[in-house]
């Protein structure tokens, strides 16, 4: 480095590390000294200005030794340390004296009092100087030189017009100083602005200030910084200034020999910064590249680098599949060629949250997170994050472009990120800067869908219309089951539950109140040959009726293809016998023979029926009581109740004291929760302020939320303020809901509500809060039926409400509950109590019972 026209800093050779540096004086000659900029911590102070020809002194000397091998002596050694002595150009001193040619260029006037007769040395000098004065060379013309001192520039008032004013054209520019690896302060030429440039794109290890004053290298900052010194500094070079955000101006440095910033990243001396790079004009992709190439090699700040999809397959990461879902703005379903289907989330974006084949190239895989009690990052199933491209187009660039998604910022060291990654920052530049989307400042439209699934009410108002309009569009959102789909109806901006007409469909496993239900045969094939047909697609439907659920029943049509009838074709349905009315009725007829005859699917143990007649002979079975232990925890107003397994229920105990010890140490906010009916969450109870484990089913409005406690089986009305989402680890995948319904087996209901009401204030008060035991005698339609005895003395609860005239006796037909039957003779001798007390009381009664009785 030239310090000024009488002073150089000079260093060796490097060997493992940036050498020492030692400043060499000029013997005998002075020169101009250079402008100085006032302390900050001083406003009183001026700044210095340059002195005449100070800086083309120094200037003179730059262009002549910067990068060049000298020869120096020392003559002179002060006590302070500094060093005075003659420099030569070259290895030896027979190189170009550096002190003569400044005097002889007259640039540098010769100290004179210090001059001694026989020295040769300092003879010379005085000799090149007079010949300069002669010459009227350099600071010897006329005039003193004043049109040779500098204007020079040490703050600019807006950083960011300047910037711009510039048009990130190339300007001519000399590095003053390096401040690390990645940030230059420079001279821009020929104006003399004082700039601090930070590379764009890119960020090298740093000096870190301490509090006391020091400072303290990060790892393979001092290299980092040797590496810019010794190819940039006090060279000539040109600067693009690109950016300035936040007062700092980021810009691009180019010198004949190449471009520090991509040779940084080469060799390892920086990573890139995503932020900046958006802004590096001379191809995002260079500085990716260089970088990839370091971590490659492991060099430097990469030495311990190791690929998050090193292990990965080149089959695995690139393929082409079907789109069978889009799950949301950045998730899709893809079938690959095996059939095999995979959930492909768009890499290194974020929506908003409230066909064809594809081409997709898997970017990284995200490994599964799972939450903890100390920890806030919510648990999430592995992902695979990938590009994916349709017609040449990044599906993920096109979202951010138009303003629907947003791009996610990784820490530095985070590679997981899209291989697109500088497109992506690109796109959403340009849509921040037009407006676009979510970066609009206009008013969000309101998009409203009123979900009708289930209610009965809304459905029978919808159910007119729809069957007027015939054949409606619609957009399949869900598929249930072969034969059970969730319609979005654009005209009528509404969510409907769509059944298939004219088929019944095998039925998957569902968890009912006795337990899972086991799935039928090839109810999921049925299924999936519905969600590859139909599913997020746009499709017709004609809507016949409803049933009593508010489900919509009809057929499905897309490109021409009746759903039903597909269905029957490929061997997944059976024709229903309410299809007799129907127009495609024939056609599905039709359809099911050809699947019968070819004995496929749910056909494959078909057999014709033999035409003589068979005559079943049915073995009989005995009742089975296999009474269990269980806790009645709730009774409702239709005698229906629920109960607890007392086998399960320390676990039940030590969830919710675990559950309401977390929720204790971390209250969930206030109104933060927004309930949606069938979501489980946590509810707190009016009656004693403690949270339990619930079901959402209704929402009237937010003060008004209809749940249901799924481990005591009571319902209540709360205000959405007293609810909460649920934490993972007590969901009901870490412990089933343990409350289950159940109704009374052969007994009768009393249909009188007075009656009625009467029966259940009994039951409260003899089994509510109690053990009893518990054997299940039928299914019914609701929840299975059961008999129930008191714990202690074993007597039928069932039995003791018919003794007590309270209820009557539902007998039923099978053989082996006929013993049951005994009851209903009870009830006769009981006809003058409670119920009974107004009955008709015939003669043959009182025979036929005293008849069984003696039997």
């Amino acid at each position: 480095m030239v310090l000024s026209g009488c002073a150089i800093i000079v260093r060796g050779q490097p060997r493992g590390g940036p050498p020492p540096e030692r400043q060499i004086n000029l013997s005998n000659i002075r020169t101009g000294a250079l402008a100085r900029r006032a302390p900050q911590s001083q406003p009183d102070q001026k700044d210095t200005p340059d002195e005449p020809y100070a800086f083309q002194a120094r200037e003179f000397l730059r262009k002549m030794l910067i990068g060049k091998e000298v020869c120096f002596t020392v003559e002179v050694k002060t006590a302070l340390g500094r060093e005075y002595g003659m420099v030569y150009l070259g290895r030896d001193t027979t190189g170009e004296n550096i002190a003569e040619s400044l005097v002889n260029e007259g640039l540098a006037t010769v100290r004179r009092e210090g001059i001694r007769g026989n020295n040769p040395d300092q003879a010379r000098l005085c000799d090149l100087e007079d010949q300069a004065k002669a010459s009227k060379k350099g600071m010897w013309t006329e005039g003193g030189g004043t049109n040779t001192v500098r204007d020079l520039k040490y703050i600019i008032e807006n950083p960011r017009n300047f910037v711009d004013s510039m048009h990130q054209k190339p300007v001519n520019a000399v590095i003053e100083h390096v401040r690390d690896g990645s940030v230059v302060r420079a001279l821009l030429l020929p104006d003399y602005y004082l700039v601090t440039v930070m590379l764009s794109g890119v960020k090298c290890p740093t000096f870190k200030r301490e509090a006391d004053g020091t400072e303290s290298p990060e790892p393979f900052a001092a290299e980092a910084k040797f590496f810019t010194e010794s190819r940039l500094l006090q060279r000539d070079v040109q600067i693009i200034l690109e950016s300035c955000p936040n007062q700092v101006i980021l810009g691009t440095v180019l010198h004949p020999n190449g471009n520090i910033t991509e040779l940084l990243l080469k060799e390892g001396f920086a990573r890139c910064v995503d932020w900046s790079m958006a802004v590096y004009t001379q191809g995002a992709e260079k500085l990716r590249a260089g970088e990839k190439s370091a971590k490659e090699r492991k060099v430097r700040i990469w030495k311990d680098y190791v690929a998050p999809t090193a292990n990965m397959d080149q089959k695995d990461r690139q393929f082409v599949a079907k789109v069978m879902q889009v799950v949301n703005a950045d998730a899709v379903v893809v079938k690959l060629n095996s059939g095999e289907y995979k959930t492909i989330h768009l890499s290194s974006i974020r929506p908003p949250r409230i066909e064809g084949e594809v081409n997709v190239t898997v970017d990284y895989i995200r490994a599964a997170t799972s939450s903890s009690e100390t920890s806030t990052i919510p648990a999430f199933a592995e992902r695979t994050c990938a590009t994916v491209t349709i017609g040449g187009i990044n599906i993920a660039e096109a979202l951010v472009s138009k303003g629907f998604a947003t791009v996610i910022r990784y820490r530095q060291d985070d590679d997981q990120r899209s291989s697109h990654y500088d497109e992506l920052l690109a796109a959403e530049a340009r849509a921040i800067k037009n407006g676009k989307g979510l970066h609009s400042k206009k008013e969000v439209p309101i998009h409203r869908v009123a979900d009708i699934s289930g209610e009965t009410q809304k459905a029978k108002q919808f159910l007119p219309f729809l069957q007027r309009a015939g054949r409606s569009e619609a957009v399949v959102e869900y598929v249930f089951s072969g034969s059970r789909l969730k319609l979005y109806m654009p005209k009528e901006t509404c969510l409907i539950t769509f059944l298939l007409a004219g088929i019944e469909c095998p039925r998957g496993s569902r968890n009912m109140p006795g337990g899972m239900q086991v799935a039928e045969p090839f109810s999921d094939e049925a299924m999936a040959f519905t969600k590859e047909l139909v599913l997020q697609r746009e499709v017709e439907v004609e809507v016949e009726s409803m049933d009593k659920a508010g489900n919509f029943i009809g057929w499905l049509h897309i490109e021409g293809v009746n759903l039903s009838v597909a269905l029957v074709e490929n061997a997944l349905s059976k024709v229903h016998f309410t299809a007799e009315r129907s127009s495609y009725y024939k056609t599905l007829v039709s359809g099911e023979e050809a699947s019968r005859l070819r004995k496929d699917k749910i056909w494959a143990n078909y057999e014709e029926k033999k035409v003589e007649e068979v005559v079943h002979v049915m073995e009989e079975k005995e009742r089975t009581a296999n009474y269990r232990a269980v806790y009645v925890t709730e009774i409702t107003d239709t005698m229906h109740f629920y109960t607890q397994d007392v086998e399960t229920g320390t676990q039940l105990e030590n969830l919710m004291e675990t559950m309401r010890a977390e929720i204790a140490a971390q209250p969930p906010v206030e109104g933060s929760y927004a309930a949606r009916r069938g979501d489980y969450c946590i509810a707190n109870f009016s009656a004693d302020g403690e949270w339990y484990r619930a079901r959402v089913e209704k929402v009237q409005s937010p003060a008004k939320v209809h749940v249901f406690y799924i481990d005591y089986g009571n319902r209540e009305i709360v205000p959405s303020t007293r609810l909460a989402v649920i934490p993972p680890a007590f969901s009901i995948r870490t412990l089933a809901a343990q409350a289950t319904e159940y109704t009374f087996a052969y007994i009768q209901v009393p249909q009188d509500e007075d009656a009625r009401a009467d029966v259940v204030d009994s039951l409260v008060r003899d089994i509510q809060n109690t053990q009893c035991l518990l054997n299940v005698e039928h299914s019914g339609v609701t929840c299975p039926h059961v008999t129930l005895q008191f714990a202690d003395s074993k007597d039928d609860v069932g039995l003791s409400l018919v003794k007590e005239g309270m209820v009557m006796v539902d007998v039923r037909k099978e053989k082996h509950l006929q013993k049951m039957r005994s009851w209903s003779f009870l009830s006769h001798v009981l006809s003058q109590l409670n119920i009974w007390r107004y009955g008709d009381f015939r003669d043959d009664d009182a025979d036929e019972f005293g008849y069984k009785l003696k039997k």
